[in-house]
């Protein structure tokens, strides 16, 4: 790895001047063979099966970019899926309204019996009963969410990777409703279509900044060991309600899984083991902080619908915080932010005083103030799109929080599909104010930086920090722990 410190040039996308037509779809050979390393090789007779699901392929991608958002023209698609273990023996209309609930039980029924969902490839009635080694497979018109039309940027790359600059919003893989707007598809779009991309760490959707990709399996096995290595050290930049203290405040506090179905975490004294160094790189007061003063208008004015009619998040200014987690805990950041009063500004569930009181969780370690069945009632309480709003930092909740708040039904229907379409999401909901900065070997072999993200930047006519110094003084607060080289 090489060290680079200038800042990163975009990779182009296509950008046409409106929507293609509608064009046909391989299913995702990805999903469909993904199996774990123990399990064995797929028969001959499920190749003979799938294999001419997998003949053709959606070249080039219906791309088209439109009011800063990449979108995409609805295409065939089919879904494949081999016969889960759960499903043996019960009827296929049955298993369709179990597992697969974002159609109303009308659809699904009428799509069997228009021959749209298959089994080994020939229609199936809603009574049939499914066995092991069954492919289930079932075509679509796909309508994908637009995300951020903002390019991908590339740090650095050589022979074996590529350093990319994240935007948020974006997926890394194709997961759910995204397909082709993921980071990994949007890259072949522009690299040729036999290029594989191979991620080898991990962003959530709604977070930006740095990502690692190999160009080969052997490369980003190789790298990804080095990257969890404890010799390198990640920096984050974020965004948070009110004055941070001055100086570095490290937060030791252990964090505790609550809800493994939402993935809520929360400062316990019986949690695991967590420690970060956090330090204060500006402050800007409300006066300055307002929303018509900032570079970008991401937060809109309090009480407005886009901020869901919260005050609190304004009343106090915000802060720009780099962060240094020591160890990594599933949402450490957010956290042991929230813990210590200053939570990510626009984070939906730990700057939710509907969630977490007026406090907002701060210096509860005991949940004396909150216990664990509180916050869960709260957010049992409130109606299905306050909720969608307070989970929807969590990746297996994003599609439904896409579908209730971000993308609201405009009340029309697809001419080819008869599919409920949405309105476009704001640019509030397509980011969380989180940015993976830095990563960088102990020893200084390599380096990496990214620019600031927009929201970091000093408001507009205001003077302020407009890049970040050395991990130095961060590293030195927690120089006696043994995790930190």
């Amino acid at each position: 790895m090489a060290s680079l410190g200038t800042d990163a040039p975009p990779v182009p996308g296509p950008a046409a001047a409106g929507p293609p037509p509608a064009v046909d779809a391989a299913p995702d050979a990805a999903s469909v063979v993904k199996k774990k390393k123990n399990k064995p090789r797929m028969t001959g007779k499920q190749m003979e099966l799938l294999g001419p699901m997998l003949d053709c392929e959606v070249w080039p991608r219906p791309y088209y970019i439109e009011d800063g958002l990449r979108r995409l023209a609805p295409y065939n698609y089919t879904y494949n899926t081999w016969c889960k273990e759960r499903w043996r023996g019960r009827q296929l209309l049955e298993v369709f309204d179990s597992e697969f609930r974002d159609r109303p039980l009308a659809y699904y029924k009428a799509a069997m019996e228009s021959g749209k969902i298959l089994v080994n490839g020939k229609p199936a009635m809603p009574d049939h009963v499914l066995k092991n080694g069954d492919l289930v497979s079932h075509k679509i018109h796909r309508h994908e969410p637009p995300v951020t039309g903002e390019p991908i940027g590339i740090i650095y790359e050589d022979d074996d990777m590529i350093v990319i600059n994240k935007p948020s919003g974006i997926p890394v893989h194709p997961a759910g409703r995204y397909n082709f707007n993921s980071v990994v598809e949007i890259m072949k779009e522009d690299r040729g279509r036999d290029w594989l991309a191979y991620p080898c760490n991990r962003l959530d959707r709604l977070t930006s900044g740095i990502m690692f990709v190999a160009k080969s399996a052997t490369d980003a096995e190789r790298l990804g060991a080095q990257i969890r290595e404890r010799s390198v050290r990640k920096e984050y930049i974020a965004r948070v309600i009110g004055d941070f203290p001055d100086g570095e405040v490290v937060c030791d506090q252990p964090i505790l899984q609550i809800s493994p179905k939402l993935g809520l975490n929360r400062v316990r004294a019986s949690g695991k083991e967590a420690r970060t160094v956090f330090k204060k790189l500006a402050y800007y007061p409300p006066e300055v902080s307002s929303p018509d003063a900032t570079v970008d208008a991401n937060q809109p004015p309090s009480g407005t619908e886009g901020d869901g009619g919260k005050p609190w998040l304004n009343k106090e200014g915000y802060s720009i915080v780099r962060c240094l987690p020591v160890t990594g805990r599933t949402h450490q950041l957010r956290v042991h932010l929230q813990h210590l009063g200053h939570p990510i500004q626009n984070d939906p569930i730990y700057a939710n005083q509907r969630v977490w009181g007026i406090s907002l969780g701060r210096d509860d370690p005991d949940a004396k103030e909150n216990t664990d069945d509180d916050i869960l009632t709260r957010l049992n309480r409130m109606g299905k799109e306050e909720v969608a709003d307070a989970v929807a930092y969590h990746d297996e909740m994003v599609d439904e929080y896409n579908r209730r708040k971000a993308e609201k039904m405009s009340g029309e229907l697809c001419e080819v599909c008869d599919t409920p379409l949405y309105t476009d999401p704001g640019e509030q909901e397509l980011c969380l104010w989180l940015h993976s900065l830095r990563y960088e070997d102990a020893g200084g072999a390599w380096k990496y930086v990214s620019p600031l993200p927009k929201w970091a930047l000093p408001p507009a006519g205001t003077s302020g920090p407009t890049e970040v110094g050395s991990i130095d003084a961060l590293v030195e607060a927690v120089k006696d722990d043994p995790q930190m080289v």
